[in-house]
């Protein structure tokens, strides 16, 4: 697993994270750009075993909140994160230990590197969610423990700050949250889910960020060996490259804090279709209008030659992707948990049928 994440890792960590990030989690250019003039600033920024953190540790997690489509126009200031985290120190009366991530996805993979760094305290390689979800409930910190996502601190690009102390459950944290980041232009740094080191162990998807840069290295590779890469995505990750084509339509929204939408790509070699809808992230693929794949499940989509993430608030039309299925972690797929993240917690009336196997969220086997 990574030690440290370097300027050498950004690259990796960003193609890995975007691609995890099944569409959401913010871009991760703009992201590795911002954790590039961190890291140059002041160095590596340590990373954390998940199962070498104290018991006793007091974690947060932090990343930001609102629609991705938002956070290419609207760049954030740098210091949000880091003054969300003293924001929410000085509520609690303690300094964090340790920052967790929220969600590998995306540009979110970052904010936990930079806000470690800007603090002068550790990252710990584990998040969440194994890829990205649109809502703060929508966490396996949360799922099974006394952990909670209030209180939680939120601060925008100006000198707008804001501390939920508390929430009748996480549900109701999420909409009020939603309801401030909408107000701070449908994009704020949100420091929250204060857990010990055992809650993390016990809860988290561990080993995220060396996925994330395994998963970049290995498509890095194949585009030096003109291999296929989308196949390589789909190998590296126990998935299926499940469709490949043109997009040939796209309809988008920012609402009430989230993109919403729906693709539809076009077969290159036959006359099947496959539609995607998304709330921020990849939720429902269905081809010809049978269901293929599910939320909790990642849909991911790469471009067709390159292997590259194509986020929700970069697709277009003619864009030639690959779209590949690849599983959840076991965290996501519990009872408790797919009444969180299942497809009935985004109104889909449809059963989920989990994919065989998966990685995500286990001990890399080297490094």
């Amino acid at each position: 697993m990574l030690r440290q994440v370097t300027l050498e890792d950004i690259r990796p960590i960003g193609i890995g994270a975007g691609i995890l990030g099944t569409g959401g989690g913010g871009n991760p250019y703009l992201g590795g750009l911002h954790l590039a003039s961190v890291i140059r600033q002041r160095g590596p920024q340590p990373l954390v075993d998940p199962l070498d953190l104290d018991d006793e540790a007091l974690v947060c997690v932090a990343g930001n909140i609102g629609a991705p489509t938002v956070s290419i126009e609207k760049l954030p200031e740098g210091t949000e994160m880091l003054r969300a985290l003293r924001l929410l120190e000085a509520h609690i009366g303690r300094a964090f230990d340790a920052i967790a991530i929220a969600e590998i996805g995306g540009a979110n993979s970052m904010q936990p590197l930079i806000c470690g760094l800007l603090a002068g305290i550790p990252t710990v390689d584990s998040d969440s969610m194994g890829r990205a979800f649109p809502e703060i409930q929508m966490s396996s910190f949360l799922f099974d423990s006394a952990a909670t996502a209030a209180p939680l601190a939120m601060v925008d690009a100006a000198d707008n700050a804001a501390v939920l102390p508390v929430a009748i459950h996480d549900r109701w944290a999420e909409k009020m949250a939603r309801n401030i980041a909408v107000s701070m232009g449908a994009r704020a740094g949100l420091v929250g889910t204060i857990m010990s080191g055992a809650q993390l162990k016990a809860a988290g998807v561990h080993y995220t960020m060396s996925l994330a840069h395994h998963l970049g290295c290995r498509v890095l590779e194949a585009q030096r060996q003109k291999s296929d890469v989308p196949q390589v995505v789909a190998d590296a990750l126990d998935g299926q490259a499940l469709f490949r084509g043109k997009i040939s339509d796209v309809h988008r929204r920012t609402t009430a804090g989230f993109a919403r939408g729906s693709v539809r790509i076009d077969s290159f070699v036959s006359d099947d279709q496959l539609t995607i809808e998304f709330q921020n992230e990849l939720l429902i693929a269905r081809v010809n209008g049978v269901v293929a794949v599910t939320t909790p499940d990642l849909i991911c989509i790469v471009t067709e030659e390159e292997g590259e993430p194509v986020t929700t608030e970069l697709l277009r039309y003619g864009t030639r992707v690959a779209v590949i299925a690849v599983p959840a972690p076991p965290q996501l797929k519990s009872e408790t948990a797919l009444r969180v993240v299942g497809p009935g917690a985004f109104g889909y009336d449809v059963a989920f049928h989990p994919l065989p196997g998966g990685v995500i969220g286990w001990r890399p086997k080297s490094g």
